[in-house]
């Protein structure tokens, strides 16, 4: 495959996937508003249709054995999101007001999955049990936001941590339901979004393909083929709704859909394909792409709640810290 070919599979591969990809988040909201979901469990639900061409760049890359380029799209995808959502977000809005109970609820399970993502890298844990801890975490939360809370939260002397549980979920949907407003679904946005899914499946292999063959003929390592440059394609649409909800003030929103994207990245784009593919030891460099994940979400979390949100001043440092990290995995590839 030529240099020019290699460029077009790639730029048309990602023009179409994260097309497609949009087409299939606005009718698995169509499809959920007509089943009755909760706001937070439809912005779960978008969030994993989202991150579609992520999950099938990786999984073809480790289908072809390119290890590096397939854990750096996933994981590198994760620190671009939160670069894009909450550093380029509180630039955007000035300041994003965030509540303390959604940050230590959403938080615990980001830093949890992450923490489990940075262990499974570095081989610490087989991946098939980091696989077992991230759902640990992952089900009962996807549990919570999906059950009637008219029937479980509000049972005869509701528990203290039942009731906080409820507020958090509450504050939470309380932004999505202004960010989420999803006509209801017919039988025709079914057909279409398994259409447009395939589409972005197909779409994203081929992106992959593509980059994968530049990157050789052009002597670029994978982690920096995955890591950073499919990484920050793949999120682009993260990047334009950071823009649109910061505008909107809608913190709660920006914070629930990055976290939400980077832990289902991790169960969904990496440790399931692992699991179910295999991984070779992983580089320095994936190690360094996973502990600057943790460390930069352990940083956004810890600001967030000092300040009950995000500031301008913060997010131009989040935004800092992905440039040197791009700077650094550039410099050690």
């Amino acid at each position: 495959m030529t240099t020019t070919l290699s460029a077009l599979l790639f730029f048309a591969g990602a023009a179409l996937s994260l097309t497609s990809s949009w087409v299939v988040v606005s009718r698995i909201e169509r499809v959920g508003s007509r089943l009755g979901a909760s706001e937070a469990l439809l912005g779960i639900v978008s969030a994993l249709a989202a991150n579609a061409p992520e999950v099938t760049s990786s999984v073809s890359a480790l289908l072809e054995h390119r290890g590096a380029l397939g854990t750096g799209v996933v994981i590198g995808s994760n620190v671009f999101n939160l670069a894009a959502l909450l550093g380029l977000g509180s630039i955007v809005g000035g300041v994003i007001a965030l509540h303390r109970r959604v940050v230590v609820f959403q938080g615990a399970i980001a830093m949890w999955v992450a923490a489990v993502c940075l262990v499974t890298v570095a081989d610490l844990v087989p991946a098939v049990v980091g696989l077992l801890l991230a759902l640990a975490a992952l089900v009962p939360y996807g549990a919570i936001v999906a059950l009637d809370r008219s029937r479980w939260w509000r049972r005869p002397s509701p528990s203290d941590l039942r009731r906080w549980l409820a507020r958090a979920i509450a504050e939470e949907e309380l932004e999505l339901s202004a960010s989420i407003h999803p006509a209801r679904g017919r039988a025709r946005d079914v057909v279409v979004g398994a259409g447009a899914l395939v589409v972005v499946v197909v779409a994203s292999v081929a992106m992959e393909r593509g980059a994968s063959q530049l990157g050789v003929r052009l002597a670029v390592p994978g982690i920096i083929v995955g890591g950073l440059v499919l990484a920050a394609v793949t999120s682009l649409p993260n990047a334009v709704a950071a823009v649109y909800w910061a505008k909107r003030g809608r913190g709660v929103a920006l914070l629930s859909t990055g976290l939400n994207s980077n832990a289902l990245n991790v169960a969904a784009g990496f440790l399931v394909p692992v699991v179910l593919i295999g991984h070779v030891r992983a580089s320095s460099q994936e190690l360094l792409v996973a502990g600057w994940y943790v460390g930069l979400t352990a940083v956004v979390l810890g600001a967030a709640y000092a300040q009950r949100g995000l500031r301008r001043a913060v997010g131009w440092g989040i935004v800092a810290a992905y440039l040197v990290f791009v700077a650094v995995l550039a410099v050690l590839s």
